[in-house]
């Protein structure tokens, strides 16, 4: 019989798919089921059924599930919160996931709700908030800041020193300058180089 963890998942979309991948990799967690819409609950994602909808976080919270949010983040991180808001609500577990492919530093520091996806490197002294999306590829370097509820998209460069404030967006192979520092809830486009608030 597993001793692994249940996991509840919050959002059923393509950011999804990639969240269960890496979840099935770690192999910390098994996953129970997917909260969305409710004309969905006949479907599934990757084989996992959706089992309801936000309004059931409190009976699964109860029954003692780990929860995960997995709505993606571009525009802006408004819907991770207000599901965050839910979960707290409602003593809700947090989980954290981290790939096997990946490298974290025992230096370094990642907060609850957070998943750091395939292929990330995380170097010594950076810390990472709570419920961020650190996408596949990412390079986060020494001393990096990223506050809570901000997403590291593909193949991002994250230099040195740089802190990266509340639900920004920091596009697919955007690149950082050493020591620079976003605006709240800032989005910073794909393919960019960002050198701090002008």
């Amino acid at each position: 019989m597993s001793n692994r963890k249940k996991l509840i998942l919050l959002g059923g979309g393509g950011h999804c798919k990639s969240c269960i991948d890496v979840i099935e990799q770690e192999g910390r967690y098994e996953i129970f089921g997917i909260l969305d819409h409710k004309e969905l609950l006949d479907q599934k994602i990757l084989g996992y059924p959706f089992i309801g909808t936000d309004e059931d976080i409190d009976k699964f919270s109860h029954e003692g599930h780990h929860f995960l949010i997995t709505v993606g983040q571009i525009g802006s991180s408004a819907t991770r919160k207000k599901l965050f808001s839910l979960l707290k609500e409602n003593s809700a577990k947090m989980a954290t996931v981290i790939s096997p492919r990946a490298y974290v530093s025992t230096y370094a520091s990642v907060g609850k709700g957070t998943i750091i996806m395939h292929d990330v490197l995380v170097n010594a002294s950076a810390s990472i908030g709570e419920h961020c999306i650190i996408n596949a590829k990412v390079l986060i370097e020494h001393d990096v800041m990223i506050e809570d509820f901000c997403h590291i998209s593909t193949a991002a460069v994250v230099n040195g020193g740089t802190k990266i404030k509340e639900g920004t967006f920091f596009g697919s192979n955007a690149v950082s300058k050493e020591y620079v520092e976003t605006s709240s809830d800032d989005f910073i486009k794909a393919g960019s180089i960002y050198k701090g608030v002008s």
